[in-house]
């Protein structure tokens, strides 16, 4: 069975004081490959130094080697990708090295990370704020509403029945409005219609218009 089905993998949480630009790399065979690894670690950012520590312990045919970063970004991003890589045969351990930090790079290191932190925080605030604004209503609507002419109010006032407004006085013209005959037939059976609608209408109102009878017989 492999190996890494035995072991469960070991997770571990860096904060920011943890990372640095400083990395110490492990296991690295001792066969006089300072410039390979150099190469290696170049192609994730720039490195200022890299020199073998002699006086690291180590186990037998490995050295130890120290690596500066340019930028702590590029630090995190090459540990995250070569720790435990096979170079030339042995599997490399990266860790990060804040015990050699100066006072001027652990200043730098913390601004960065509250700059990067409310870069973010920006970000999801504007998202928000854009999300739950309304959409404005553009100016043109308004013109166009109110520069209406007033004959086409006038008309559109006159075909809107007020509350009181018969039926029949909606379609009181005699004007044939179709020059077919079966349309015309057509609308005239629909004023019949509305006609005696309203004939219906007037007779229940001036029912309900008289008074009821009192009763006055005494009951026994």
């Amino acid at each position: 069975m492999p190996k890494y089905k035995d072991e469960p993998p070991a997770v571990r949480v860096y904060t920011v004081c943890d990372e640095s630009k400083y990395l110490i790399v492990r296991n690295v065979p001792a066969l006089g490959c300072g410039d390979e690894l150099l190469k290696l670690f170049s192609t994730y950012g720039q490195v200022q130094e890299c020199k073998p520590m002699d006086a690291e312990e180590c186990e037998a045919f490995t050295d130890v080697y120290w690596i500066k970063f340019h930028q702590i970004n590029n630090a995190r991003f090459a540990k995250r990708k070569l720790d435990e890589y096979v170079f030339l045969g042995n599997r490399i351990q990266v860790s990060y090295a804040p015990q050699y930090e100066t006072l001027s790079d652990t200043k730098e290191k913390l601004e960065g990370r509250r700059n990067e932190v409310q870069a973010r925080l920006n970000s999801k605030r504007s998202k928000g704020n854009s999300g739950s604004a309304s959409t404005p209503v553009p100016k043109d609507t308004f013109l166009h509403t109110s520069s209406l002419p007033q004959r086409k109010l006038g008309e559109s006032q006159s075909v809107i029945p007020s509350g009181h407004t018969s039926l029949g006085t909606l379609v009181s013209s005699e004007k044939e409005y179709f020059p077919s005959d079966s349309m015309n037939k057509t609308v005239q059976l629909v004023r019949e219609k509305l006609d005696k609608i309203q004939s219906s209408s007037v007779n229940r109102e001036a029912g309900s218009s008289k008074r009821p009878r009192v009763d006055n017989r005494r009951r026994i």
